[in-house]
């Protein structure tokens, strides 16, 4: 049996972790693994799973309060030497360059849309 692909979800929002969650599913894609996530409320904890490894995807929210996806993505990708794919979830979708300038890999506007999300998590692990 493969191991589980292990997809970090950082947002200060409860409603918005588990809207992503259920956005995508535990298995959303045949010739992918299951997905397990890891749930974070906070910068530092982002900081502390991804410097320990083993993520292989980080979403992170744009919105999020005090630290936003879009700088935490930017720290992530100025301080780590092996940084996951980062998908940040954006406040509009004009907001698109702003993640891209974060190093983000993929932007996703809020309201989540799951085909979008679903589809923009699934491509970047397919790699």
């Amino acid at each position: 049996m493969t191991a589980p692909l292990r997809i970090l979800v950082y947002s200060s929002n409860t409603t918005t972790r588990a809207d992503v969650t259920m956005a995508i599913g535990t298995h959303p894609d045949a010739s992918l693994p299951t997905f397990e996530y890891i749930e974070v409320a906070s910068e530092p904890m982002v900081v502390h799973y991804l410097d320990a490894g083993g993520i292989d995807l980080a979403i992170l929210d744009g919105e999020a309060a005090p630290a936003g996806g879009m700088g935490v993505a930017k720290q992530l990708r100025d301080e780590l030497n092996n940084c996951p794919p980062l998908v940040v979830l954006t406040g509009r979708p004009a907001d698109a360059w702003l993640a891209k300038w974060s190093g983000a890999e993929a932007a996703v506007p809020h309201p989540i849309d799951p085909f979008v999300l679903t589809q923009a998590v699934t491509e970047l692990l397919h790699g």
